[in-house]
C-alpha cells in the first residue's frame, strides 16, 4: 500500500525534527516558554466527509502538543506540533465505500520567526496602539494517514508583522503563502477523482495572502486569558483536480485558567480551559460546493497545558 499511505514513519521523523528545533531555541533564547498540552473534541470535522443525508459527519479527536514561544536579541520564534488523533469516523484506510478501517492520525508543524525592526535598528517604531514593527517568516509542514487525502502539505510564509501595544502580546501580520501538497487516497481512485495510481504529484497553488493575528491576553487579575489565533487566507487558484478554491476563515481561540490560583502548582505552570475552532472552507474547499458541510467544522474542545 506505498502507493497509497503515508506511513507512521513521517510523523515520528517530524517530531524528532520539533524536538531538536525546539532544544537548539532554548539553548539560545533570553526567554521561553514550553509547554505540553491536551485538547479533545467531539465535533471536528473533514472536507468531504459527510453523511448519506448530506450532513457533516461529527469525528471525536485528541490533540497532544508541544509549543514552544522565546524570545532572543533580534526578535521571537514560536513553534507548535500537533498530534491528532482521530476515532473511527476519520478512517485511516477504505477497501471500497463501506470498508474502512483504523483511525487517521497527523502530525502538524508550525514555525515562525519574527524579527523585530526596532531590536535590529536601536530605535523605537511606536505608533498609535502598534509598539512596534517587524517581519516574519516560517512554514507550516503536515503528514497525515487518513483514507481520503493523506495530505502532504508543505507551506513557505514571509510578510510584515505589526506588534500591538497591549498586555501579553498581539501580533497581526499580512503574509505570503506559498503552499504545495501530495495527497493519496485508499479509496478506489476513480471514484474521487484521483488519478489511476491514486496519487497526485506534489502539486503547487497559486501563491496567495493571509492575514492572520496570533494572541495571548491576561484578563486583568483574574486568573483567565484569552489566547489563540485567527487566519483569513485568500483563495490559492485551482486545486490539485482543476477546482476551484475558496477564501478560508479558521478562527481558534481558548479562554484559559491558571490553576495556581486555586493552590495546583507555581504560577503559569498548569492552565485548564475551554476553546472553540470555527473553520470555514477548510484546506479552501467549498462548504457549500461539493466539499459539503465536512468543510465547515465548529468545535467546543476542553484544554489543558502543563508549562515548564
Amino acid at each position: 500500500m506505498d502507493s497509497f499511505c503515508l506511513k507512521k514513519k513521517p510523523l515520528v521523523a517530524a517530531l524528532g525534527a520539533a524536538l531538536a528545533g525546539t532544544a537548539l531555541s532554548v539553548s539560545a533564547a533570553d526567554w521561553s516558554d514550553t509547554s505540553l498540552s491536551w485538547r479533545y473534541g467531539t465535533k471536528f470535522a473533514e472536507p468531504f466527509d459527510n453523511t448519506a443525508t448530506g450532513g457533516r459527519v461529527n469525528i471525536t479527536k485528541n490533540i497532544l502538543a508541544l509549543t514552544h514561544a522565546s524570545g532572543y536579541k533580534y526578535g521571537t520564534n514560536f513553534f507548535n506540533v500537533d498530534l491528532l488523533m482521530s476515532d473511527g469516523k476519520d478512517p485511516a484506510n477504505c477497501a471500497g465505500t463501506f470498508n474502512c478501517t483504523g483511525q487517521a492520525q497527523e502530525a502538524y508543524i508550525v514555525y515562525r520567526n519574527t524579527v523585530d525592526l526596532g531590536k535590529v535598528t536601536g530605535s523605537d517604531y511606536k505608533m498609535g496602539p502598534v509598539r512596534g514593527w517587524g517581519g516574519t517568516f516560517g512554514f507550516d509542514y503536515n503528514a497525515k494517514t487518513d483514507a481520503g487525502y493523506n495530505s502532504k502539505k508543505r507551506m513557505l510564509v514571509a510578510g510584515p508583522t505589526a506588534m500591538f501595544d497591549v498586555p501579553g502580546f498581539l501580533n497581526v501580520s499580512v503574509l505570503e503563502l506559498w503552499e504545495s501538497n501530495a495527497p493519496c487516497t485508499t479509496f478506489p481512485p476513480a471514484a474521487v477523482g484521483f488519478p489511476a495510481s491514486g496519487c497526485v504529484n506534489r502539486y503547487s497553488y497559486k501563491t496567495h495572502p493571509m492575514l492572520t493575528g496570533a494572541w495571548g491576553i491576561p484578563l486583568g487579575g483574574s486568573g483567565f486569558s484569552f489566547e489563540g489565533f485567527m487566519n483569513l487566507i485568500a483563495s490559492k487558484g485551482t486545486n490539485e483536480f482543476g477546482g476551484p478554491t475558496k477564501q478560508e476563515t479558521n478562527f481558534d481561540g481558548q479562554i484559559m485558567y491558571d490553576m495556581s490560583r486555586i493552590g495546583l502548582g507555581s504560577k503559569g505552570t498548569f492552565k485548564l480551559g475551554f476553546e472553540y475552532q470555527y473553520w470555514k472552507n477548510k484546506f479552501g474547499n467549498d462548504a457549500s460546493g461539493p466539499a459539503g458541510p465536512g468543510a465547515f467544522a465548529k468545535t467546543p474542545m476542553i484544554r489543558a497545558e502543563y508549562h515548564f
